[in-house]
């Protein structure tokens, strides 16, 4: 906004960087650029101020597609003043000399135009389109037909009027029908969802089972040796019997050779002994009858009484001890009747 100091008979203006000033004297150009700063007197001067910054315009607009739904387009177009001059020859910028206020609306003209302008090219186009189709690839279509409608208009050449950028941001149907073409890709995804679930809970249940499958042929391989362990131990075992066997059976030979050489020895012993008795005792019988033969040579041609007497002595030698004897006649008569008679017939 142009800044202007009052004195008397004269006004001083001072620019600034982002506005075109065009001083009019008496008709003629006086003075024009920007950042311009000079003196005027307010009853002979015009004074017109173009800004030369990017102006930022949004658009937002209703259109109807080709299937008749209704939508929304909501973008912006960034312009700016490449010919002040003729923008100030054709709308206008003026300002007032004393107080620097401007006095029309220029950039609310400007706005209306290019929003008709953009909203013409774009609703043209969203009406050859259906809504699907607007949704999908509205955005860089209407972009490019705003681009070349706009671009290409001749009162916005003539305006002095540069198009710098335009934007679409969206394209949007109304809430109910894009509730309703939501509504598929909501269930592709649900479905998609509950695919991955049940590939997520097939996968577990395939890895539970091949933890269970590890499991069981851990458990079968545990068995197997096991059962390799139990098999060895009982030719372990069998092996020490048969070793033990083996060793009772050479104790068992060794004993029945050590109890035969003792029994060989001890019937030898007694074999000996017994013979060494018989030996003896056959002697001692010889000695014996010999001395029985000898007595009996001694004895032979005797007188009977004296045999009676050696018999008596022996007899009595042979008796008990016997404290008294008492002898009546009559026995002693008997008794050596009995030996007289035993004498006789032995002669």
């Amino acid at each position: 906004m142009a800044h202007i100091t009052h004195r008397p008979f004269f006004n001083h203006y001072r620019g600034t960087g982002t506005a075109h000033v065009v001083h009019l004297k008496h008709g003629k150009v006086a003075h024009q650029g920007v950042g311009q700063a000079f003196w005027f007197r307010p009853l002979g001067t015009v004074l017109s101020e173009v800004p030369v910054d990017d102006r930022e315009l949004p658009l937002v607009f209703r259109g109807r597609t080709a299937d008749f739904q209704e939508a929304a387009v909501q973008g912006s177009v960034t312009y700016r003043f490449a010919d002040p001059v003729k923008a100030a020859g054709r709308l206008d910028f003026g300002l007032d000399p004393a107080t620097g206020v401007a006095q029309g609306t220029p950039l609310d003209q400007v706005a209306g135009l290019l929003t008709e302008l953009a909203q013409q090219h774009a609703l043209s186009l969203l009406a050859s389109l259906p809504l699907a189709d607007a949704l999908a690839e509205g955005p860089a279509a209407v972009r490019a037909r705003i681009v070349e409608g706009v671009s290409g208009d001749p009162r916005l050449a003539e305006t002095g009027i540069e198009i710098v950028d335009t934007r679409i941001v969206a394209i949007r149907p109304e809430a109910d029908v894009e509730r309703a073409l939501r509504a598929p890709a909501r269930e592709l995804i649900q479905q998609q969802a509950d695919r991955a679930g049940f590939e997520r809970r097939a996968e577990a249940v395939n890895r539970e089972r091949a933890i269970a499958e590890n499991e069981l042929q851990n458990r079968i391989e545990l068995a197997t040796r096991e059962e390799q362990l139990v098999a060895q131990q009982g030719a372990n075992e069998r092996r020490k019997a048969q070793e033990a066997a083996e060793a009772a059976k050479i104790m068992a030979v060794a004993d029945a050779e050590r109890v035969k050489i003792a029994a060989t020895a001890e019937a030898e012993r007694v074999r000996i002994a017994a013979a060494a008795a018989a030996e003896h005792t056959r002697e001692l019988g010889e000695a014996e009858a010999a001395a029985v033969a000898a007595r009996m040579h001694a004895y032979a041609g005797q007188d009977p009484r004296i045999l009676l007497a050696i018999a008596a002595q022996s007899l009595a030698g042979s008796l008990p001890e016997i404290g008294t004897l008492n002898l009546s006649p009559d026995v002693v008569t008997t008794f050596l009747s009995s030996l007289a008679a035993g004498s006789g017939s032995a002669s």
